[in-house]
């Protein structure tokens, strides 16, 4: 998928050069964000909203909010088409169902793996996290946010909600974005990663 490749393979380019452009950021991943959406060459930003950029806005960094999670795996899961905000269609599966707590209390997320992935050199293990929370509309975007994770090995993966961005749409609506599904909801509010665009 489009906006995947876009996301990881610009954090590539960028990895090593976030320290020399001085952008501002709490650490090394929010740094490589503001120079990726600070390059008019790859930027999603509009050309007004380009001119005028300082950086994107982040929560505080919180280890509260990295927390390690059983992946239940879900083999026989069958293939769907997940709604966008066109009128494209992404088919995906529920690779499996992550299990965790924060503060004590349990939550789960269905995280899915997408077809055209598999198919794609470098991304054949890339998993999509895409959730909603009580910060949306709020403090951060009203249409959730996603995470990029990978295949672990074993059963546990760590989901580091400190590294949750927001849909490429959200700064330019030519960007085809899925749209998270309900059951993807975390009743509590998840003050990590990206905050919504102004």
């Amino acid at each position: 998928m489009k906006y995947i490749l876009f996301s990881i393979t610009v954090l590539i380019v960028f990895s090593c050069s976030d320290k020399k452009q001085g952008l501002k950021g709490e650490t090394e991943w929010q740094r490589e964000k503001n120079a990726i959406y600070k390059d008019a060459s790859v930027s999603p930003l509009k050309p007004d909203d380009l001119k005028n950029f300082k950086g994107l806005d982040f929560f505080k960094e919180d280890s509260l909010f990295v927390v390690g999670a059983y992946l239940e795996r879900t083999p026989d899961s069958e293939w769907f088409n997940m709604k966008t905000t066109d009128d494209r269609l992404s088919k995906e599966r529920v690779y499996g169902i992550l299990k965790f707590q924060i503060n004590g209390n349990p939550y789960q997320l269905n995280v899915y793996q997408g077809e055209e992935n598999m198919q794609t050199e470098g991304y054949e293990d890339y998993l999509f996290l895409p959730f909603l929370d009580n910060t949306n509309g709020d403090t951060s975007y009203g249409g959730g946010r996603y995470i990029d994770l990978r295949i672990p090995k074993g059963d546990t993966i760590v989901i580091d909600f400190n590294k949750a961005y927001n849909p490429l749409c959200v700064y330019n609506e030519k960007y085809s974005c899925p749209i998270v599904p309900r059951i993807n909801y975390l009743n509590t509010e998840i003050k990590a990663g990206m905050k919504k665009f102004k």
